[in-house]
């Protein structure tokens, strides 16, 4: 670990793959010492071990699974304690296939613990060392779920819509301040997300936005002032032309569409060979 209290850290939830593995790897470029959440020890050593040597940085790793109180509290906790946190990227977060009832309260409990309680207790965190610097940048990921309601997103994609209107909110709170918000609502994105849930998109993904050209939309957004970022022209139109649908018009085509997906992830969950595991930060939508 190469100390030095001269170059910029930043805290990324769920940096073990996909999106928040990519944030780290940018910051890692740009000079900022790390500290990264994640699940899987392992693999989360191993990044930080190629980090640190590569960009000659100091990387820190943060193990916990933040649907439980206990271990949220603690990497809370530690946030509290940190002299200087130039940047919060809340990533973690994670999607199961299934409407809605056929999820357990206690799943449905996890889900909002990741997505909302987990970002807004860090957040609380970070802040008053930001403001008594004048300076600090949080990016809330979000998902393109939040603007499309249909079934098997119900709680993605209230969770993911809550943390949309909480930065916007924190935006116009923190106006003056010297501290930069930021939701990056991504749509599909190449990350491990489907193949760890057993499911080949492969042709599919050609298609997709990579979690690098994301991440580098992202940080040019937060630099020119973009609180709510969707990366992707034909993504950023969707989101308006949904908008102003009539609302009756609205549910009618998300019913549609939903149960289309629906019936995708039924014909996928016949055949997967894999238990759904919680995500480090793998941000699919509609």
């Amino acid at each position: 670990m190469n100390n030095s209290s001269d170059r910029p850290r930043a805290l990324v939830t769920g940096a073990t793959s996909g999106i928040g593995a990519a944030f780290a790897n940018r910051l890692a470029q740009k000079g900022f010492d790390l500290i990264l959440h994640g699940r899987r020890q392992e693999k989360l050593t191993e990044r930080a071990k190629n980090l640190e040597k590569t960009h000659n940085i100091s990387v820190e790793i943060i193990i916990g699974e933040l649907s439980r109180a206990e271990e949220l509290k603690k990497i809370e906790g530690h946030i509290q304690r940190l002299e200087r946190l130039d940047m919060l990227i809340n990533n973690a977060g994670f999607w199961t296939p299934g409407t809605f009832w056929n999820h357990s309260p206690d799943s449905l409990e996890a889900m909002i613990m990741v997505h909302v309680v987990a970002p807004v207790r860090f957040i609380r965190a970070a802040l008053p060392r930001m403001l008594e610097r004048h300076k600090g940048d949080i990016i809330n990921v979000s998902s393109m779920g939040a603007y499309f309601n249909m079934v098997t997103v119900e709680n993605y994609g209230a969770t993911k819509a809550y943390l949309i209107n909480f930065t916007e909110s924190l935006h116009v709170a923190l106006m003056g301040t010297g501290i930069r918000v930021q939701a990056l609502a991504p749509g599909f994105t190449v990350t491990e997300f489907h193949s760890r849930l057993g499911a080949d998109f492969t042709k599919a993904q050609r298609k997709w936005m990579r979690s690098e050209e994301l991440v580098d939309i992202s940080l040019k957004a937060l630099e020119k002032g973009r609180v709510v970022c969707i990366p992707g022209v034909k993504k950023s139109f969707l989101v308006k032309f949904a908008n102003v649908l009539p609302r009756r018009v609205y549910y009618k085509v998300m019913q549609v569409l939903g149960e289309k997906i629906k019936k995708r992830w039924d014909e996928i969950e016949k055949t997967r060979k894999v238990s759904v595991p919680f995500g480090d930060g793998g941000n699919p939508s509609p």
